[in-house]
């Protein structure tokens, strides 16, 4: 220590002085020591004590505090009311309704064929032309069938001249029986003739079977087409059908002449009426599903074959049912909650679902009617949380 040092400092000099004064430097040097270590000690007591001091001060001050003490006014923080808007639950009818996916369908698409072959002559209508049941399409290799048909309509003349004078011979004996009926049976092959170039001449014409549009030309004047091959398409869209796939679970909600709704993407907002004209007795092997058919009516044609419609089925009809609206159904950890107002208080109750019809859902558990139901704020109120209705 400094001390130390002092004290050996004054030895040093001590041994140098006379020896009268020597015990005396020495005494005043261990008083001065001894009063230096005493007012040390003193200050690093003193040191301590003051940290505790304010130490104590602090903790007393933070208790204080944390009663509401130590000063006049309080600093308990209150609160406020969360401001929510309540609807009474009443009964409402809802219906269960089965949506399934379809596409739309003409309901007759006939395409064409040509009953032989030959060289396309003619084709009268466009793509997208309306024609009528009956009305001349296209015709094939006409000429030469009529030629056929007037050359086996000649024969037949001659053949009906020959067996009738055949037939006046015999009367007078002049030529035998064999001969008369020889005559007969050429006349019959020749009458024969006639008919089959006469149904030749006319498959040579292709005529629409349904009133319809024509939706696709598939060969051009001048073309070869063989037997049976493709020569156009129409399609019947003044009434449409909607095929869809109906879950085994579902099927024994429907019926044929039942109603049914039908929507498409295409057009939003609105709506055909329709009814169930087949519902398929066996379910198809790979998706276990049952084949469903509506047809509507589209007079207007806007909905076309190929669009991708919803269609609607009412399941059933739940006359006094409570509802709420899906945006009121608040998820915590799973759980379906709903928040009811009693008293100015957030009271909540765990719920379970059933039907869901648009934008409301049945409640099968956990609302009653009467209650007052929180339809806005009910994401910043918790159970027993003072609210104020709007």
């Amino acid at each position: 220590m400094y001390y130390d040092g002092t004290m050996r400092t004054i030895e040093s000099h001590s041994l140098t002085s006379p020896p009268k004064h020597r015990s005396r430097i020495l005494d005043a040097a261990w008083e001065t020591r001894a009063r230096t270590r005493a007012a040390g000690a003193y200050g690093l007591r003193f040191k301590i004590v003051l940290r505790l001091a304010v130490l104590t001060a602090f903790l007393a001050g933070a208790a204080a505090c944390g009663r509401g003490e130590g000063s006049p006014t309080k600093n308990h923080v209150e609160i406020p009311e969360a401001k929510v808007t309540v609807v009474k639950v009443e009964p409402t009818p809802i219906r269960d309704v089965l949506l399934l996916p379809g596409v739309a369908e003409a309901l007759h698409d006939v395409t064409l064929a040509s009953d032989r072959e030959g060289r396309v002559e003619w084709i009268g209508p466009r793509e997208g032309q309306r024609v009528k049941e009956g009305e001349l399409l296209a015709k094939i290799d006409v000429a030469a069938l009529q030629t056929a048909l007037d050359r086996y309509k000649a024969a037949h003349e001659l053949a009906e001249i020959v067996a009738e004078r055949r037939k006046s011979l015999h009367e007078g004996m002049i030529v035998s029986q064999e001969e008369m009926e020889k005559a007969e049976t050429e006349r019959m092959l020749a009458l024969h003739n006639v008919r089959e170039a006469r149904i030749n001449f006319e498959q040579g014409f292709v005529r629409s079977p349904i009133d319809g549009v024509v939706n696709r030309l598939e060969v051009d004047p001048g073309e070869f087409v063989r037997r049976g091959q493709a020569v156009l398409e129409i399609v019947a869209v003044d009434r449409m059908r909607i095929n869809v796939d109906v879950p085994e679970m579902d099927v024994r909600y429907l019926k044929v002449w039942q109603n049914a709704r039908v929507t498409v993407a295409a057009f939003p907002g609105e709506h055909w009426d329709g009814l169930v004209d087949f519902v398929a007795f066996k379910a198809d092997p790979a998706t276990k599903t049952f084949k469903a058919r509506v047809v509507v009516d589209n007079t207007d044609g806007r909905m076309r074959p190929g669009m991708i419609a919803h269609v609607s089925f009412l399941r059933r009809l739940v006359p006094d049912a409570v509802v709420a609206p899906l945006f009121s159904i608040v998820d915590k950890g799973g759980e379906r909650i709903l928040f009811v107002e009693e008293d100015g208080t957030a009271r909540a109750r765990t719920v379970t679902t059933g039907v869901i019809e648009n934008h409301v859902v049945q409640i099968v558990d956990g609302l009653n009617p009467g209650d007052n139901l929180i339809v806005t704020g009910q994401h910043n109120v918790e159970d027993g949380m003072r609210v104020s209705t709007r």
